[in-house]
């Protein structure tokens, strides 16, 4: 059983409600619409894990292996592309994140949605933010997952942790978000998942 504390009640109001699961644009596609294939993005999910313990709230982050194909070596959320065999976006979420952390449907409450977002390697995401049981174990898939880790909530939440890096690539100046180093030594928080942590930031401040 999952009970959730104050702040991720208060963060359940911030969310896409689970039963409307978002179906527009994903919310920075100008940042990256020139670079989506032509046959158009291909849906994936994540889940956004956020695990209840004493003093905080861990977020739930996976180090991808170096063999992948997209996004190797980054720091990220457990997901993947939506299959034909799942139902939904959600299920699909909740089924990336049994094989490749080895947590059961029943470790799970999903809480809502985040917004849609583009990356550039031609995905369409969809975020689940789902509360975990605090006494799971993680059983990553070597094939996939390197590492398992929490990071406090509050740490991703404050502005003074996040900066915009301006950069050249593929043609025009693109901006590209990154958590400052600080508070979680030798692991780079940047890139889609900290776009994602953003937008979760963005919808708890229009609260």
């Amino acid at each position: 059983m999952i009970s959730l504390p104050p702040a991720l009640e208060r963060l359940q109001a911030a969310l896409h409600p689970l039963a409307a699961i978002p179906q527009g644009a994903a919310w920075n596609l100008d940042e990256v619409v020139d670079l989506l294939p032509a046959a158009g993005a291909v849906p994936a999910a994540v889940l956004v894990g956020l695990v209840p313990r004493e003093r905080d709230v861990g977020v739930l982050l996976t180090r991808r292996t170096e063999a992948l194909r997209h996004h190797a070596g980054q720091v990220s959320f457990p997901g993947g592309r939506i299959e034909l065999s799942d139902a939904d976006a959600r299920a699909a979420a909740v089924r990336e994140t049994s094989e490749e952390i080895g947590l059961a449907p029943s470790q799970l409450l999903p809480l809502g949605w985040l917004d849609p977002l583009a990356t550039v390697t031609g995905f369409t995401v969809l975020p689940l933010v789902a509360a975990v049981t605090p006494d799971y174990v993680a059983r990553p898939d070597p094939r996939e997952v390197a590492e398992v880790f929490e990071v406090p909530l509050d740490y991703l939440m404050s502005a003074a942790n996040l900066r915009s890096v301006q950069l050249d690539w593929r043609g025009r100046p693109r901006t590209v978000l990154e958590f400052v180093d600080r508070g979680v030594p030798g692991q780079r928080i940047w890139g889609a998942t900290a776009s994602i942590l953003f937008n979760l930031r963005q919808r708890m401040e229009g609260l």
